[in-house]
């Protein structure tokens, strides 16, 4: 075909509703030079779906924002493009069985407050003023989302490809891709059609987008971690009193959304839409008997009611109009999962210049604000928001398919769960172990998973209630609070260890390593021999990442970070990387020991070690203790006096014996976070995020705004030193009843909204519940009474001066 593109500046593979948003936005950026390839007609990603839910709340901001940003898009792109759409807007009502799911509800109120959501908590009269066909007999309450709806995803996706094309981009149709290749910094998409040269592309495939991932696997890419579901719901025939209502009130009756029952019901036509996320549900394409088919457009799996009887029932008895009808239809289709139910929007992990838009369980939801995210991340290389919740790179290495598979059955069968605090998921456990695991269990851990790799949470005596359903509480004090409680004063009146896998930690050398750092962070490299914090910030001055600094030359560095932030952070010290140094990825070749307490010191005497133990504070040496070749670090996230044991696996479990043997108690990482808020320190992720810049969060000390170097950021923080920044990272002490502050909840001043907290806990050694969080800045002044909302209940809550809660001159740390 001669018009047939053979260039362009970025390629989307993939053309339902999130890819062709992403062209939407390109366009709208001016990026009119991109090309989307869809392999049959423009449809809405699942193509059996015949409508899809609008905006809803979440509690993850970068879902939250996502919707709220699609819901503005959605209300003006009908007459923008000049293309109608059937957008009904009917509010919504989540049912509340419990007292635990109220106090969800009202967290997601604060939420959604805090973004400009008009959230309302119902009670059981409001819900039949609402909805008058239901039973609430047996209900506690409900939640009412003025703005939820249902849109026509097939005219969505039709209008996102109008308006991108009347901005000059371009949609080849009945054009699959059928590959990827390189050709220096180009790529090249395949096609039946030709070739095409781009600068970047996108994978939006959809359920399919898994297959399109083994294209970039020789360029550095791993195997999408997704699973492709069975997603089964019916519609009625024709119900006299649906249509009888409607045509009273004009509009359709609310969706409705049992989230205990786990089955959304909406209006369709004038029946009713009954969708259930079964716990006996069914993954398919994930066996050599069922295959995934070359093409499955506008086709469906065989009908399989019998999976759904309980919630059918369920849903009749609470609107028994739905059992006066008969069935008119069955649709069973695919719907794409990854392991956690959240997509994939942003740089494709190991792969320069290539991204994901995809694996949407709710793509019409989150459509709009994923196409802007998608653009945001294509063509500066960072987002409005921190997405880092749909990050392709949260996940690494052990997602392989028996994972994807158990947490996707897993997470669609609780697809509207409630997230305890203290509460660990059972499915796709055990994928990355400690060398001293066994030992962990013999002394009665309780185990979490980070970035795969199992760590203590706590550590259980004979008796105690381990069970999962005991952690289903808001509360703080479930069987784990005694426990922590000793793990506690065990450090801070002797020692403890914490046994810590899975820390990412990166080798960095080369001549010009040094200068090489010096342009990626914002403050100064430690001194050969020592160990500092470094903060990596984006353009705006935002918190990219924070990263322990251990250097042993000149230009040798051992760069240590969290667990979840492995891919994330190698990627970001590769963007650039000269081709004269080197970075090599050390995380699962060594572990690490933290031992730490005021009688630590006495510890290491009584173990035998030649390390100077006299060596102050962030300083690091190669060492023999027990006998055994290691390297330590004088720090300690506990906020005591205490070192980092650094060794290759084969030696930690000798070092753990031996640590254990000469009297250390072994803690947890409930623990851990306890201590870590008491010092202030900072989560990443949580406390540390692109939500806010360096000097928002406290981190002025951490910046050298003299030095030569023009690292990212450097100006806008200049700017804003200079005009003062808007808000301010603060501590805060709160009287908070039975349950600490979760991340994200909304902190007022009088009757105004003032900020939002970014992490919550106990305070063991000060006794005391402990907030941190971001306000407006001309509120951080110590002593200012402020007010958390933790679960619906607005709590006092005073500022605190800018130091540690614990041992406020560090004379603990530098003993």
């Amino acid at each position: 075909m001669s018009d047939f593109p053979t260039t362009a500046r970025v390629v989307i593979i993939g053309g339902g509703v999130v890819g062709t948003s992403t062209l939407y936005h390109l366009a709208k950026a001016g990026w009119t030079d991109c090309v989307l390839l869809e392999k049959n007609e423009l449809t809405a990603g699942s193509t059996w779906h015949a409508a899809g839910n609008c905006p809803s709340f979440s509690t993850s901001w970068a879902i939250m924002n996502m919707q709220r940003y699609s819901l503005s898009l959605y209300k003006g792109l009908a007459d923008e493009v000049d293309y109608p759409m059937n957008y009904h807007v009917t509010g919504s009502v989540r049912l509340g069985h419990s007292h635990e799911r109220m106090q969800e509800f009202e967290r997601a109120r604060g939420m959604g407050r805090y973004q400009g959501l008009d959230l309302e908590m119902m009670d059981l009269n409001d819900i039949k003023d609402r909805y008058p066909f239901i039973e609430t007999h047996d209900l506690a309450g409900g939640l009412w989302d003025p703005d939820d709806g249902d849109i026509d995803p097939a005219q969505l996706t039709q209008a996102l490809a109008k308006g991108a094309r009347q901005m000059g981009a371009r949609i080849e149709r009945f054009c699959p891709a059928t590959g990827v290749s390189r050709d220096g910094d180009e790529w090249i998409v395949h096609t039946d059609k030709g070739d095409i040269r781009c600068e970047k592309v996108v994978n939006a495939a959809g359920y399919y987008a898994q297959r399109v991932g083994e294209w970039f696997k020789p360029y550095g890419g791993r195997t999408v971690p997704m699973v492709t579901m069975s997603h089964q719901y019916f519609l009625t025939d024709e119900i006299p009193e649906i249509a009888a209502w409607t045509a009273e009130n004009g509009r359709k009756v609310p969706l409705l959304r049992d989230v205990d029952s786990s089955y959304y019901l909406r209006q369709d036509k004038n029946g009713l839409n009954l969708g259930p996320y079964e716990r006996n549900c069914k993954a398919h394409w994930v066996t050599p008997e069922d295959p995934m088919p070359e093409d499955f457009s506008f086709q469906l799996y065989p009908d399989d009611l019998e999976r759904l009887e309980w919630y059918i029932e369920d849903a009749m008895a609470r609107v028994p109009l739905l059992g006066s009808q008969g069935v008119s239809r069955v649709i069973n289709g695919p719907i794409p999962y990854a392991p956690d139910g959240l997509p994939l929007i942003g740089p494709m992990p190991g792969v320069k210049n290539a991204y994901e838009a995809c694996v949407f369980t709710f793509g019409i939801t989150q459509g709009g604000g994923a196409g802007k995210v998608a653009a945001e991340w294509i063509i500066h290389g960072e987002t409005e928001w921190d997405m880092w919740a749909v990050d392709p790179r949260r996940y690494t290495d052990y997602t392989d398919q028996d994972y994807c598979h158990a947490k996707a059955m897993e997470t669609y069968g609780h697809e509207y769960a409630m997230h305890f605090p203290h509460h660990t998921w059972p499915a796709g456990r055990d994928k990355k172990l400690s060398p001293v695991d066994p030992k962990l269990r013999e002394l009665g851990a309780v185990m979490g998973a980070y970035n795969g790799w199992e760590r203590a949470n706590w550590f259980a005596k004979s008796g105690d209630d381990t069970s999962e359903e005991s952690t289903q509480t808001w509360g703080r004090n479930g069987p784990w609070a005694a426990r922590v409680k000793e793990e506690v004063e065990a450090v801070r009146d002797g020692v403890g260890v914490l046994d810590l896998p899975g820390f990412s930690r990166f080798n960095l050398s080369g001549e010009g390593a040094a200068e090489y750092l010096r342009g990626k962070i914002a403050g100064a490299l430690p001194k050969v021999g020592r160990m500092n914090l470094a903060y990596f910030p984006d353009s705006r001055g935002r918190i990219l990442t924070e990263m322990s600094i251990l250097r042993h030359a000149e230009d040798f560095f051992t760069l240590i970070t969290a667990a979840s932030a492995q891919w994330h952070d190698r990627d970001l010290l590769a963007l650039d990387l000269p081709d004269v140094l080197t970075l090599t990825d050390h995380s699962t070749e060594y572990s690490t020991l933290i031992v730490t307490g005021p009688k630590s010191r006495e510890l290491f005497e009584a173990l035998g070690t030649d390390a100077d133990l006299s060596a102050p504070w962030l300083t690091i040496q190669a060492a023999k203790v027990a006998g055994h070749d290691c390297a330590l670090a004088r720090v300690s996230f506990a906020g005591e006096l205490g070192w980092e044991i650094h060794a290759d696996n084969a030696t930690m479990p000798t070092l753990y014996d031996a640590v254990l043997g000469a009297g250390a108690k072994p803690f947890g990482m409930f623990a851990l976070n306890s201590m870590r808020m008491e010092k202030g320190y900072r989560a990443w992720k949580g406390d540390l995020s692109t939500d806010y810049t360096l000097l928002e969060g406290g981190l002025e000390r951490f910046i050298r705004f003299d030095k030569p170097q023009d690292f990212p950021g450097k100006a806008a923080l200049l700017s804003e030193k200079q005009q003062g920044s808007k808000k301010a990272f603060v501590t805060l002490v709160v009287d908070a009843g039975d349950a600490d502050a979760p991340h994200m909840s909304t902190i007022w001043h009088g009757d105004e909204v003032v900020g939002e907290t970014t992490s919550g806990d106990w305070g063991y050694r000060i006794n005391k519940s402990i907030a941190l969080g971001m306000i407006r800045a001309d509120l951080a002044q110590p002593g200012t009474e402020l007010e958390i909302e933790i679960y619906g209940e607005r709590r006092p809550a005073l500022v605190q001066e800018d130091q540690p809660l614990w041992d406020p001159e560090n004379k603990r740390i530098r003993a």
